[in-house]
């Protein structure tokens, strides 16, 4: 029935990948079902058959789709299916789009869409690297134009075993680097990092293993691609008129240069608003629908100037020097009721981080293939139409503030103290109120005061800058702090965030087919002289340490230890014990499965009183130690005592004193504090004591 059916295989990072082809999902421009140990990923590329009108960029979307299948677990949802993709899903989609898009020609508009279905989970073998490696596959033995193929590895390093190509589970929760790496066979196209202040060399030689672990895996690629590729097909040239596009640069290149020679985004935009208009007055002979075209001509005539200017004359539209960074200001406490505030502001970027302390239970549950269940640390970032100076209205986060959200989040990771030192759930939002490029990473320095002013005693202030790249042929340029007209005429955004003794986060974005050696170590160089000036001049000068304690607004905490056994006594039948305990005392308590207790609320008597009620519980007397109690109750034949909290016994009449008592209130009443030896328990499990034996 399969007549087109074929499998390949390859030893991948030591673990069987095989690659099966022409026998599902027939109707995709290509498919391929990817099996690597036991993972398996359904990836399939499809393009329209005409391109898109009125459109000036390449409509692509990636779809990395989880289901709960894979790992054998049912939605948590009500309606018990997956709805909106996971956190993950959707930065595993960026980070499969990213080295993916600059290889489709610069012309094409054809819709083209990589659905990537996650089937099954050995979680030995990353469905994401499977995936990327799919996605390859896919387009490349599909007839959609792109100048494929590339390969992905994930890299790990731990002192054991070193550097490690697809580290297994075990291997990396050891691990003190998270590296996904994709190249083509010359070039580096993507780098994703996360780290525990890994070297900028340690770094280096991480990728560059990686980058030759890939061009193994891409020879078996083009074996695939020689066995069962298609051709390409034609599709109709979306490049400007060369005539018109002539003929618009003699009428306003003199006046695009003046419109951007400033360093004031405001004053260019509204020197290039005129331009513009003039130009769609002489140009689109009343046809509006000539605004996209000329749009684009007027992009790429601005390109031009800012690419010479650099490439010629080394000069930014700014006035910079390519080494020196924007003008930086740093400021925490902003705002009197939060918990911690820090404002971060370069140029005319400006990041306001807002820092909210909650209990355990505060966690973020997580629904995804992971074996991650929540989340202590959470990082969320805004990007209003304010910030950019346009006027529209708020929405929910894209994939973009998602994928900013999280690489902040991921570059203070490493600098958290533990839940056992900080007890707290740490929630961090980061507004963006003006936006001039760079805005993820202006948020990592906001993170940073953000978490010192609300007390949360990070290791290291961490800091992040960006660095761009101008390319012409063999000649290349790189320039640190770039702003919004340099990311978006330039070649590459190389993020890069850490302390002083280590990187621990990396984003890179291309627009070009990919990077050398040489390239990344110097983006390497000059973004770490740049944290280092930014975390010593400006975060530091800001403030100086976390501070001692949290603020009077955020919740207290108390942490005990109980034995494992007595869990049980502390939550009660059906948990009426520790509700009564919540009711009595206004804390929240968080028990977790090895005895570890965490108390919080904003009131510490009320703290005190549930950390005592709960002492109380757990105690267990030692035979012969004195205690002092006070008399609860009294009967003919003793008087009971309560010697710790909710530990009671009784002083037999005859242990009162060392002369004969007649009467229990000849010695004590209730009420009176006693010193009682503990006795023991009796057959019944009494407690008993002695005030006789302790005097």
């Amino acid at each position: 029935m399969f007549e087109n059916f074929k499998t390949f295989s390859y030893e991948f990072a030591g673990r069987p990948l095989t690659v099966e082809t022409g026998k599902m999902a027939g109707l995709a421009n290509g498919s391929c079902l990817i099996r690597y140990g036991g993972t398996a990923v359904l990836c399939c590329a499809t393009a329209s058959e005409r391109p898109r009108d009125g459109i000036d960029f390449l409509p692509l979307s990636v779809d990395f789709e989880e289901r709960l299948y894979s790992v054998g677990r049912i939605p948590g949802s009500y309606n018990r299916r997956e709805g909106r993709p996971t956190e993950k899903a959707i930065l595993t989609s960026r980070v499969i789009d990213r080295p993916i898009r600059p290889l489709f020609p610069k012309d094409l508009r054809n819709d083209v869409n990589l659905a990537l279905t996650v089937l099954s989970v050995d979680h030995d073998c990353s469905p994401e690297i499977a995936a990327m490696v799919g996605a390859s596959i896919a387009l490349s033995i599909s007839d959609i134009p792109w100048n494929g193929p590339i390969g992905g590895v994930f890299v790990g390093l731990t002192e054991e075993d070193g550097i490690i190509m697809n580290p297994t589970a075990v291997q990396r929760e050891k691990s003190i680097l998270e590296l996904t790496v994709a190249a083509s066979e010359k070039k580096v196209v993507m780098i994703e990092a996360g780290a525990k202040e890994v070297t900028d060399d340690t770094m280096f030689d991480a990728i560059m293993k990686a980058h030759e672990e890939i061009k193994k895996l891409l020879v078996f690629i083009n074996e695939i691609i020689a066995a069962v590729g298609k051709p390409k097909f034609d599709y109709p040239s979306c490049e400007v008129d060369h005539d018109l596009y002539e003929k618009i640069e003699e009428y306003c290149i003199d006046a695009v240069r003046i419109a951007l020679d400033t360093d004031d985004k405001n004053v260019r935009d509204e020197r290039m608003a005129v331009i513009t208009e003039n130009v769609y007055n002489e140009f689109d002979g009343g046809d509006p629908d000539m605004h996209i075209v000329i749009n684009e001509i007027l992009y790429k005539i601005q390109k031009f100037v800012v690419r010479r200017w650099l490439l010629d004359e080394g000069k930014r539209v700014d006035g910079r020097r390519l080494d020196q960074i924007r003008p930086l200001a740093a400021e925490v406490a902003l705002l009197e009721r939060t918990h911690g505030s820090g404002m971060f502001t370069r140029g005319q970027t400006q990041v306001l981080t807002i820092a909210t302390l909650g209990s355990l239970t505060d966690a973020q549950l997580l629904d995804g293939i992971s074996e991650e269940t929540e989340k202590r640390y959470m990082h969320h970032y805004n990007m209003p139409g304010y910030s950019t100076g346009e006027a529209k209205s708020s929405r929910s986060p894209g994939r973009r503030e998602i994928g900013h959200g999280a690489l902040a989040e991921r570059s203070l990771i490493p600098v958290l103290p533990s839940k056992e030192e900080f007890p707290y759930t740490i929630r961090l939002v980061s507004e963006v109120i003006s936006s001039n490029g760079s805005t993820s990473q202006a948020s990592v320095c906001g993170s940073t005061l953000a978490l010192m002013d609300a007390g949360v005693p990070i290791t290291a202030p961490v800091a992040g800058i960006s660095c761009g790249l101008i390319t012409e042929g063999d000649r290349w340029m790189t320039m640190i702090d770039i702003q919004g007209l340099e990311d978006f005429y330039g070649d590459m955004d190389f993020k890069v965030a850490g302390t002083h003794k280590g990187i621990t986060s990396i984003q890179m974005d291309l627009k070009i087919d990919g990077l050398t050696p040489e390239i990344i170590k110097q983006a390497l160089e000059v973004t770490h002289k740049g944290r280092d000036y930014i975390i010593d001049e400006v975060i530091l000068k800001a403030i100086d340490a976390p501070r001692p304690q949290v603020s009077e607004y955020a919740p207290k905490m108390i942490t005990m230890k109980i034995a494992v056994e007595k869990i049980g006594d502390v939550i009660g039948p059906k948990g009426k014990v520790i509700q009564k305990i919540v009711a009595d005392t206004g804390a929240k308590i968080d028990i977790e499965d090895d005895g570890s207790i965490f108390i919080s609320g904003i009131d510490m008597n009320g703290l005190e009183a549930a950390r005592t009620i709960i002492a109380g519980i757990v105690f267990e007397p030692e035979v012969g130690a004195i205690y002092t109690g006070r008399v609860t109750r009294i009967i003919p034949i003793g008087a009971f005592v309560e010697f710790a909290p909710g530990k009671e016994g009784m002083v037999h009449i005859s242990k009162l004193d060392n002369k004969r008592t007649e009467k229990v209130e000849d010695v004590c009443n209730v009420g009176d504090e006693i010193r009682v030896k503990y006795l023991g328990t009796d057959e019944k499990g009494r407690m008993n004591l002695s005030r006789k034996d302790a005097l």
